[in-house]
């Protein structure tokens, strides 16, 4: 008679393995320990063998039936289930052998160790984070030219189109050591030539490498002008809002005991938060008894009574009075700086950055997040953005960021 499930549910175990059997060679085995294992009998080239079908009750009755259907229907095809069961299993291993995830570490452990330990962190970061989750799965011979470019618009649509320069040279280095070791026939980032935009093509000009930024902030530091426009400049690169966000702060919407700045962007008409880092509150507190009785935070030095804010050529003029060019640094400059080290060097999520810098960021389903998304995190990010400017400026942690791999 054909098992139930109330049959199965009901069986014993006794002082051996009993049979229960169902039917076209399936059974369930019923070990003294109360374990139940679903078994096919079958016979292939005159000989008599058994396949494991799972164990009950993950597999059901019903799915073990349909199981052995499967089997028996490679029997009719003069294929042993046992050796297809095995064939199926070495053709899955060898495909994550070969998927691009596992070529990409591969390369990274053979060539890593020749590597700056800094240059190579970033590099596997910038993989596990832009490429494997879209296409590490995949076998590496079968990704196409049109499937790496979107993954790589990600990218540059989040505005990160130096990352994506980057990340899209990485790859290339992994298929043509695929190609190299016999995995892949050929390298599809030839194809993507001219895809992308140059990097060179940028608006505003900034320092992005880590040793020039250092110059820049000693430059600031150094600077003997009045105390609004010097704390100003000290504040620029730790905060790194829009220059006119910048000049309009006022202390009403600064709570020094939250070390929080709270304002309304007038770009987009959207509530923002800027977390204030250790470095950012001594300077908004050493200049609070200057100004802290006014209007405005930076107010402008032809206004005594502080109701009119500063003249927005006043940082780019001092910076100018300090050698630094309009070439090398504009006030928007410290954004793209903040954006492209936060990255790079220090691998914070791009989300992160990208609500920091008040840019429109949208979830799954289209809808703006508030102002208080990731705060937690943004907060430690940009505590962790300041004491990284402070070792730039003492010296350390000059990273090269174009070095290539």
């Amino acid at each position: 008679m054909p098992l139930t499930d109330t049959a199965i549910r009901n069986a014993k175990a006794g002082d051996k393995a009993r049979k229960l059997f169902d039917g076209g060679g399936l059974y369930l085995e019923v070990a003294p320990s109360g374990g139940k294992w679903w078994r096919l009998k079958y016979r292939y080239g005159g000989k008599e063998k058994r396949l494991s079908l799972g164990v009950y009750p993950d597999v059901s009755l019903k799915d073990a039936r349909d199981r052995r259907d499967e089997a028996r229907k490679l029997l009719a095809n003069d294929i042993d289930p046992s050796e297809n069961r095995k064939a199926t299993k070495a053709a899955k291993v060898e495909r994550a052998a070969n998927s691009f995830e596992a070529v990409a570490r591969e390369w990274y452990a053979k060539h890593s160790p020749n590597w700056s330990a800094n240059h190579g962190d970033r590099i596997i970061r910038r993989l596990e984070r832009d490429i494997f989750p879209w296409l590490g799965g995949k076998p590496v011979a079968d990704i196409t030219a049109p499937q790496l470019l979107e993954v790589i618009r990600r990218i540059e649509q989040r505005g990160a189109l130096e990352t994506a320069h980057r990340a899209l040279g990485n790859c290339g280095q992994v298929f043509r050591y695929a190609v190299a070791t016999g995995r892949a026939e050929r390298d599809p980032t030839g194809d993507l030539r001219g895809a992308l935009p140059p990097v060179k093509g940028t608006h505003f000009a900034s320092v992005t490498e880590p040793k020039k930024v250092a110059e820049v902030l000693r430059a600031l530091d150094g600077y003997e002008g009045t105390l609004p426009v010097r704390c100003a400049l000290r504040l620029a690169p730790l905060v790194f809002v829009r220059p006119g966000e910048l000049r309009h702060a006022e202390w009403a919407d600064i709570d020094l005991d939250a070390a929080e700045w709270r304002y309304t962007v007038k770009k987009t008409n959207t509530p923002h938060i800027v977390p204030l880092s250790r470095q950012a509150m001594d300077i908004l507190r050493e200049l609070h008894p200057l100004t802290g009785n006014g209007r405005y935070v930076f107010p402008s030095a032809r206004n005594p009574r502080g109701d009119k804010p500063m003249s927005d050529n006043a940082i780019l003029a001092a910076m100018r009075r300090m050698g630094i060019s309009k070439e090398e640094m504009s006030g928007h400059g410290f954004r793209a700086m903040a954006r492209t080290i936060l990255d790079e060097v220090l691998g914070f999520r791009p989300d992160f950055i990208e609500h920091q810098l008040a840019h429109a960021v949208r979830d799954p389903n289209g809808r703006a997040y508030n102002r208080t998304a990731h705060l937690r995190e943004r907060r430690k990010m940009m505590q962790k953005w300041a004491d990284y400017l402070d070792k730039l400026k003492a010296g350390a942690e000059v990273i090269p960021m174009n070095q290539s791999a």
